[in-house]
């Protein structure tokens, strides 16, 4: 399933899947201060459907979103950092290849993690449009004009269905039962050489043969960091660290609330050292007993610590969104971090109303009549 969904990813950002994708945003929210912003974080959030990457997310819509907003007066550090935050969506929108790795560790169903995951990415996307808005305004960042009313907006609508159409065939077969997630990502990868090359006509055999290497290794490295991770975990299990850290734990406090914003904020700081995938694998056998044993949902908290974990992709030194968005806009990078600090901020308080609203994460799978 990683290695299929990496490899939708790089064809889908070398087969004009994301232009047609950033003008849909662009169609429905130019209007507002700081509309090509706002579209920006939409178009980020459908791309999240489609690859299940931040970086991948960074490297197909940077190249046309962040001139785009450099052009309509955005600062270049403020246009890269939206879209390294947006792109941060990315792996909780399913597809999410980190979900994936917690689901085979924590034993929890893959699709049950993708149905939870979808209300909490659209909350974050919700929660950087409003601080989007209120920085837009403050800065004077103005929207565009749109050429026409509703019909109109329509019209860019259906201009991108064979973009709009791949996240409903993913997702749609995977909660439909159609496909599992790793024939869904083989799907995507067809869908994606097929639209590319014959509707878009930009997949060329040089472009595809990029994509492969890209993919494979994407792939190579998760599977090391993913062997080498996983060892360090069973060790640590073996030596009964997770019984102690959860006594060490429950003795700073007893309330499950405050139980769980500890290994948020733990998981904050380790998350700017350590990469998602290895974040994934080395805490979730330390912790996932601790929030069992406060009440908690599995589903719930792999959801939540997924999200955690996407803010190191915007905090340094690890901060790849930030690395791949800040060699797009040339822009200084400790710019960019001051202009990330903001944006951090609007994605940490998706995390906590997900925590002290669960349902907002575990409406979705019940409703689809999954145990969660």
């Amino acid at each position: 399933a990683i290695s299929f969904v990496m490899l939708g990813g790089t064809l889908m950002s070398r087969s004009g899947l994301a232009e047609e994708i950033m003008n849909v945003g662009d169609a429905f929210t130019g209007e507002m201060p700081g509309g090509l912003g706002a579209s920006t974080i939409v178009a980020c959030m459908i791309f999240a459907a489609i690859s299940g990457s931040g970086p991948a997310v960074v490297a197909a819509l940077g190249v046309i979103l962040i001139p785009a907003m450099v052009k309509r007066g955005y600062d270049a550090g403020y246009a890269g950092t939206l879209v390294a935050a947006g792109a941060t969506i990315g792996p909780v929108i399913p597809p999410s290849i980190p979900m994936i790795i917690y689901s085979v560790i924590a034993g929890t169903s893959v699709v049950s993690m993708f149905a939870a995951g979808a209300l909490p990415g659209i909350l974050m996307g919700f929660m950087l449009i409003l601080f989007n808005y209120v920085i837009s305004k403050k800065r004077g960042y103005l929207g565009k004009e749109r050429r026409g009313g509703a019909r109109w907006v329509l019209s860019q609508c259906w201009k991108a269905k064979w973009a709009l159409f791949l996240p409903f065939l993913i997702l749609g077969g995977i909660y439909g039962g159609v496909f599992t997630p790793t024939e869904a990502a083989v799907v995507g990868c067809v869908y994606a050489l097929i639209t590319g090359h014959f509707v878009y006509r930009q997949l060329t055999p040089e472009n595809v043969f990029a994509a492969f290497v890209e993919a494979g290794l994407l792939s190579c490295l998760s599977m090391f960091i993913l062997g080498g991770a996983t060892t360090f975990g069973r060790l640590l299990t073996m030596e009964g660290i997770p019984q102690m850290l959860a006594a060490k734990m429950t003795s700073i406090s007893s309330s499950p609330l405050v139980l769980m914003m500890i290994i948020m904020l733990f998981l904050l700081v380790t998350g700017m050292f350590i990469d998602t995938t290895s974040n994934v694998v080395l805490f979730t056998p330390l912790f996932l007993p601790i929030v069992k044993a406060a009440g908690f949902s599995p589903v719930l908290f792999g959801v939540v610590m997924t999200m955690n974990l996407c803010l190191g992709m915007i905090t340094p030194p690890v901060g790849v969104n930030l690395y791949v968005a800040q060699g797009i806009s040339k822009a200084p990078f400790d710019l960019m971090i001051k202009e990330a600090i903001p944006l951090v901020l609007a994605l940490f308080i998706a995390i906590a109303l997900t925590i002290l609203f669960p349902e907002i994460a575990l409406m979705l799978p019940r409703a689809l009549g999954m145990f969660v």
